[in-house]
């Protein structure tokens, strides 16, 4: 049992978040569980605290704006909570055209997407590379390998986060750091409730992967220091399998699942 290490989870409130939280709390882990539900963290921290007999801390912040992201890492260093792993699970998409959209609501999923996650790894992963000992994970998406209408914004991010986890990787070789990005497919979560998509194709009537499957997913990969992992055997076939269509037809195809 490894008891004196810690993972910081974000988004640890509900769906792959909080089971993340679940895993690694069975494993030993002490967490940090991040999130804006006040309530709900502190009712799965009582919860995992008292199943596993490990330590776990609620930071309530709206990762959206940077300024709580100094909040959460400050907090760590005030507690003496040394991070070991992190888990960039907080995120979210919105479904419809891009130009009848909300700003407000596109760039707040810009700023917590991509600008949070990059702002953590930023503060955490000096630390860890002092300490010569981390463990990142950052969750992306199968939306990651293609561009995709109706979801335009939400796709291009997971792309960034695809990308920048797996150049962070190459450039923390040898430093006793790793980045995992995790690329699940749809997913049984409220993701499809919050982006207004349970009617879609990709969704309806649909029988998806259990959020607890995704996490353990990703967190074997992370504990194994893989670059990159995708979820089920059939999201990796379609997500290398866009290699070789056309581009047009890739943007037709995805059209179409999202439609």
């Amino acid at each position: 049992m490894l008891q004196h290490k810690t993972a910081l989870i974000t988004g640890a409130s509900n769906g792959i978040g909080l089971e993340f939280a679940k895993v690694f709390a069975k494993n030993g882990y002490h967490v940090v569980l991040v999130a804006r539900s006040a309530m709900a963290l502190q009712n799965i921290a009582t919860e995992l605290a008292h199943t596993y007999s490990i330590t776990a801390t609620v930071i309530v912040a709206d990762l959206s704006t940077m300024a709580a992201v100094e909040n959460v890492v400050a907090t760590c260093k005030a507690q003496q909570i040394t991070i070991d792993y992190l888990v960039n699970n907080a995120g979210f998409g919105s479904y419809g055209f891009f130009v009848n959209s909300d700003w407000d609501n596109t760039a707040q999923m810009i700023d917590l997407n991509i600008k949070a996650l990059t702002y953590l790894c930023k503060l955490v992963a000096p630390l860890m590379v002092a300490n010569k000992y981390g463990r990142i994970l950052n969750v992306a998406s199968t939306a990651a390998f293609q561009p995709g209408p109706l979801m335009a914004v939400y796709f291009a991010t997971k792309a960034y986060v695809l990308h920048f986890g797996e150049a962070l990787h190459n450039e923390l070789q040898g430093t006793g750091v790793s980045v995992t990005t995790l690329c699940p497919g749809a997913t049984a979560s409220n993701f499809f409730t919050a982006a207004s998509m349970n009617e879609s194709i990709l969704a309806k009537g649909k029988k998806l992967p259990t959020a607890a499957a995704v996490a353990a997913c990703g967190y074997k990969a992370m504990q194994q220091q893989k670059l990159t992992v995708i979820h089920g055997t059939k999201n990796y076939i379609l997500a290398n399998g866009i290699r070789f269509a056309t581009r047009n037809m890739v943007l037709k195809i995805t059209r179409k699942v999202l439609g």
